[in-house]
């Protein structure tokens, strides 16, 4: 991460290493990475959230600096570590942030574990439409493991890395670039590879996206959603926030011009004050609405002891009448 004081955790799951990053004091936060990253692809945004949130940032099973196990890379797989590491940790509930694949993983665990989420924000999500990048679809297609090693090879890595040195020290950076030759990089290693595979090939074939989440949109009526995407993105098309956004008319869309699929990347500062002025102003409204049920229980409360109190007036008023009525007269009648 740019801030050394920031220390990658570890914690065993199941009997397999997870990764992952625990700042900040808060409100929480979990970020989902995407397909090929890490939390490493938070680095320019989760340092400046850290200082109003707690934010919580794992590298997913079989990515980053978790192990890669011969395991199940499935949607559900993956929502259920996360729910397993938000207890580890103590977190009940959270603003649940997803990014590419792991947008289609916070549906998935909205749609698993409801009450852990307390707000969806996807950016550049997977599983709102069919559309996704050429490569994926290539890369889904078997014969993949036999390819993959010759786009890969350490010395072309090297090479890459030398120019991408050079480049930064002239300071022509492109941060979308440099996420990509990450991704790219990560493809060098043998476990990395596998387990991208049975990832890529269980929400992507031939013929794009195999998986939709759009229903999971629709499953928590009063749940804040913001969607988040780079007009920009090549790899899964702006038109996919809009079918969001169809699937439940109440999210919020915030398109950034000049951005492409790695918004949290290419403008972090931009994407951090979406995120924060949305959490505000949700925060804002959910503190509203708290507000008006409980004055409306206290008003409930009131009525039924003022309703009490009638009651006990009434009857202690009837025992007077009938104390104070002459020897041999007939009670007061109080109702039928």
């Amino acid at each position: 991460m740019e801030n050394p004081a920031m220390e990658l955790k570890f914690i065993d799951l199941h009997g397999e290493r997870l990764a992952y990053y625990d700042e900040g004091r808060g409100e929480a936060l979990l970020l989902i990475h995407g397909m090929a990253g890490s939390s490493q692809t938070w680095r320019a945004i989760l340092p400046q959230l850290a200082k109003k949130y707690r934010v919580i940032a794992p590298d997913l099973m079989g990515h980053g600096q978790s192990s890669k196990p011969r395991s199940d890379y499935s949607l559900g797989a993956f929502a259920v570590g996360l729910r397993d590491l938000l207890d580890e940790v103590g977190v009940d509930s959270a603003t649940v942030v997803g990014h590419s694949l792991g947008g289609g993983i916070a549906m998935q665990f909205l749609y698993q574990h409801p009450d852990y989420c307390r707000r969806l924000i996807l950016i550049s999500s997977g599983g709102l439409g069919q559309d996704v990048g050429w490569i994926l679809r290539l890369l889904s297609a078997p014969g993949a493991e036999l390819i993959m090693p010759v786009i890969a090879p350490t010395p072309v890595l090297r090479a890459g890395n030398t120019v991408k040195g050079w480049l930064t020290s002239m300071g022509l950076r492109s941060p979308r670039g440099a996420e990509i030759w990450s991704s790219y990089s990560s493809f060098n290693d043998p476990q990395t590879r596998a387990a991208f595979l049975r990832t890529l090939r269980s929400v992507v074939d031939y013929r794009g996206q195999s998986v939709s989440a759009l229903n999971r949109l629709k499953l928590k009526a009063d749940l804040p959603t913001l969607a988040i995407w780079g007009e920009d993105d090549n790899i899964i098309p702006v038109d996919h926030a809009y079918a969001a956004l169809e699937a439940r008319p109440d999210c919020r869309v915030e398109v950034l011009p000049d951005v492409g699929h790695f918004a949290h990347v290419e403008a972090p500062t931009r994407v951090y004050d979406v995120i924060d002025e949305f959490i505000t102003a949700t925060a804002s409204a959910e503190a509203h609405l708290t507000g008006a049920t409980a004055s409306a229980e206290a008003e409930g409360q009131q009525a039924g002891t003022a309703s009490l109190a009638d009651a006990n007036t009434s009857g202690a008023t009837a025992d007077v009448e009938d104390a104070t009525a002459p020897a041999g007269s007939e009670p007061a009648s109080h109702g039928v």
